[in-house]
């Protein structure tokens, strides 16, 4: 798979699957690619070649009915959280069950407070995003991204701007979400303790390269991947295991 910006290409000869049940990372420096990956895996832009299939369907090509099936199977959590700032967070979440499901209003609202529940959000229901703090607008994002019970979610960037508290917490969510409901899990990050915590695999892209140059465990990779991914691996942990700063 090729990804792009217009004629500015980004990643080529991309190819990988994601197993279900995993938690899939893809790593790599800021400007690698991360993201713009993940608009193509998300359908917000098509591949400049080659496919995204999900259980064997083209996500791009499947006719409109097939891709809304696979829509609704998929959840969404954003680097920004983006969570709509004239809504409460009850009202964020009860967007998606009012236009994609028959639930009666009570069932709604019960759903959508058990996902606020789900990641330590009890009290957020009737809150504007405004008054959340980073942490807890990261988690609200994330029940929003959960409220459909998707099979697959994706997360871009779930840790960018947390504290380490609330860094681990979110971790721990993420096993949590693997261990209970049987997610598959792809998260962007360059968060090395994240990768080295909770994911299965890693996916490495080399901005020099402009392509995928690892792909296996973070132990792995870690002990015996190219350099370049060994060198990012490495500072990495060492930066993470450094104490805060004043």
């Amino acid at each position: 798979m090729t990804v792009a910006h217009g004629r500015q290409v980004v990643l080529r000869d991309l190819d990988f699957a994601v197993q279900r049940g995993e938690i899939f990372a893809i790593v790599g420096v800021s400007g690698s690619g991360k993201s713009s990956l993940m608009r193509d895996l998300v359908g917000l832009q098509a591949p400049a070649a080659g496919r995204v299939r999900i259980d064997g369907h083209d996500f791009y090509t499947s006719p409109p009915e097939t891709v809304q099936k696979l829509r609704r199977r998929m959840g969404v959590m954003f680097q920004t959280g983006a969570l709509w700032s004239g809504m409460t967070v009850g009202e964020n979440l009860l967007l998606p069950l009012r236009l994609f499901t028959s639930l009666p209003p009570a069932a709604q609202a019960q759903r959508a407070r058990l996902k606020l529940a789900l990641v330590g959000l009890d009290g957020a229901f009737g809150l504007m995003p405004a008054a959340l703090s980073g942490g807890m607008a990261k988690r609200a994002a994330l029940a929003r991204a959960l409220v459909l019970d998707p099979e697959l979610l994706f997360l871009d960037e779930p840790g960018s701007g947390l504290d380490p508290v609330n860094a681990e917490r979110l971790n721990g969510l993420i096993l949590q979400l693997r261990a209970q409901l049987g997610t598959t899990v792809v998260m962007v990050t360059h968060e090395i303790h994240s990768v080295m915590t909770v994911a299965d695999r890693m996916l490495f892209l080399d901005e020099v390269d402009q392509t995928m140059t690892a792909l296996g465990t973070p132990q792995a990779l870690l002990a015996h991947g190219p350099e370049r991914v060994r060198a990012f691996l490495q500072l990495g942990s060492v930066l993470s295991a450094r104490p805060a700063g004043p």
